[in-house]
């Protein structure tokens, strides 16, 4: 059984950090990217004292531009590939720069922003492909045979993809939807060119990505990752794993996830992925869990692994079904599963429950066997007028605490739309009039025992509705939010550093 407390914590210090995703970071080509506006972020962060950058997954995106559907659990998010710094490396033109068109400073479209970024990133190619620079190519070749576990598929994937128009992976050429050996050799040599290009893309980013947590852990940023307990029905690790699945003969999903009615729906959340054929992962010894695992925390220092639960027990929903209301509870084996990733990985492994929803004794057990920290969400435990767990008076110190997530509303507006009883809770609780309740709730976290709190940068900017990441059930204008440099100010990163002195959270700071 296991043993030892997994937590954010190194030496029992607190922690704070600031949750941003980094397309919302400034940039003047339509969406956030690593180049300098993410160094900047990093900056502010270690200006204001912050221990932790927390990002939500950042994978190449399919359906609805969500980052919890994406094409590859492996895979980095190509959109966020800086072309400046692709100029930097001679790997493109400065012409390719000139052409910045009128994008909304606040806004992502992802419509056009897809095919310009992915015109860039073609002209980019063009560059690499007749490049003399050996050590890059060799660097790149490298790469490509460090990575082939899961390069290899997802390139095919999506070279694959292209030639069939994007549609999803079942309407396929029945050949390389359900690939033989012989079938996959003759379409890998038919798509060369163009599965070299989604190596190359991912080369790109490793490297992008890797200079700048570097920058951020020599700053004492560590990164919280993200990943969502199941993965896209269009995605390579479906089309490449399909025994891992509950598909039917013709590749399509028996039952799908989802969750029932809740607070965020009253017919529930519908996700659509595809469920786990969890016997046959048992069968191989999870190893496509302990791979995924393995790979994600490679890029990051913490990995936050959404819908918890679902390891212990998950909502099954007939596909095709128009809602999430019907559906059962089936058993998952959790306890079997993270024992094998302690055995293999080892024991202190960083991983963030995400326990929120329908929480259970079991699912609790199930995480307080392994040692792994919940979250708590503030504005949980102040809509509830009654006793709850989210309210800071309940929370262990092995626990996260966040204003709100990328779920929830800004904070100023959830408090504006909430009801009189909980604004009346509100102000007793927190001993205020409301009329600074941002930093009220943040004050809030940071004060709390939980050994590391997390406060989305829309709360640190004071924000409203208008900045709000992702509402839950609702398929259009989400994971659009960006912001612009001078709204990262410096009154603004001495006052979060102040407050995080004040609650003893700064980096290293001792107890006296």
């Amino acid at each position: 059984m296991a043993s030892v407390a997994v937590n954010l914590l190194d030496k029992n210090l607190r922690k704070a950090g600031v949750l941003a995703h980094p397309t919302s970071f400034p940039s003047p080509y339509g969406i956030g990217d690593l180049g300098e506006g993410a160094y900047k972020f990093i900056d502010f962060l270690a200006g204001a004292g912050q221990s932790l950058w927390q990002v939500l997954p950042i994978g190449p995106t399919g359906y609805g531009d969500s980052p919890y559907q994406s094409f590859s659990s492996f895979a980095g998010q190509p959109l966020i590939i800086s072309p400046t710094k692709l100029f930097e490396m001679g790997l493109l033109t400065r012409e390719d720069l000139t052409d910045l068109r009128d994008w909304d400073a606040h806004a992502i479209d992802y419509g056009p922003l897809i095919t310009y970024k992915m015109t860039m990133l073609q002209n980019s190619f063009k560059l690499f492909d007749e490049t003399k620079d050996e050590a890059l190519k060799k660097a790149f070749k490298s790469f490509c045979s460090k990575e082939k576990k899961w390069l290899n598929n997802y390139a095919l994937f999506m070279a694959t993809k292209d030639f069939h128009d994007g549609v999803v992976w079942t309407e396929w050429t029945k050949d390389i939807a359900f690939p033989t050996e012989a079938s996959r050799k003759k379409w890998t040599k038919k798509l060369a060119k163009n599965i070299k290009f989604y190596k190359y893309l991912q080369f790109l980013f490793y490297k992008q990505w890797f200079e700048l947590k570097s920058y951020a852990n020599d700053k004492g940023i560590e990164i919280i990752g993200d990943t969502p307990i199941f993965v896209a029905f269009d995605s390579a690790d479906v089309w490449a794993d399909k025994e891992l699945f509950y598909l039917d003969d013709k590749g399509y999903p028996t039952f799908v996830a989802g969750v029932p009615p809740d607070y965020f729906s009253a017919t529930g959340q519908l996700w659509g992925n595809p469920l786990y054929n969890w016997d046959m992962h048992q069968k191989n010894g999870f190893k496509w869990w302990i791979n995924k695992i393995e790979g994600t925390l490679k890029i990051v220092d913490t990995l936050r692994i959404d819908h918890f639960r679902g390891f212990e027990a998950y909502w099954a929903v007939a596909y095709g079904a128009p809602n999430a209301i019907v559906g059962e509870w089936r058993q998952a084996p959790g306890m079997a599963l993270f024992q094998a990733i302690q055995d293999d990985l080892g024991h202190d492994i960083p991983i963030i429950a995400e326990d929120l929803g329908v929480i259970t004794p079991e699912v609790e057990h199930l995480r307080d066997s392994f040692g792994l920290p919940g979250m708590k969400i503030l504005q949980f435990g102040f809509e509830a007028v009654g006793e709850n767990n989210f309210l800071p008076h309940q929370f262990v110190p092995n626990s996260v605490c966040y204003t709100g997530t990328h779920d929830n509303d800004t904070t100023l507006s959830w408090f504006d739309t909430t009801t009189d009883a909980a604004k009346d809770k509100i102000r007793r609780y927190l001993n205020t009039d409301g009329s600074s309740i941002v930093w009220d709730m943040i004050r809030a976290a940071w004060g709390s025992v939980s050994q590391s709190a997390v406060v989305p940068l829309q709360d640190v900017m004071y924000l409203g509705k208008e900045a709000r990441m992702n509402t839950p059930g609702v398929a259009e204008n989400n994971w659009q939010w960006r912001y612009t440099d001078e709204m990262l100010s410096t009154s603004m990163m001495e006052h979060l550093y102040n407050v995080t002195k004040l609650y003893g959270r700064l980096q290293d700071q001792v107890i006296d």
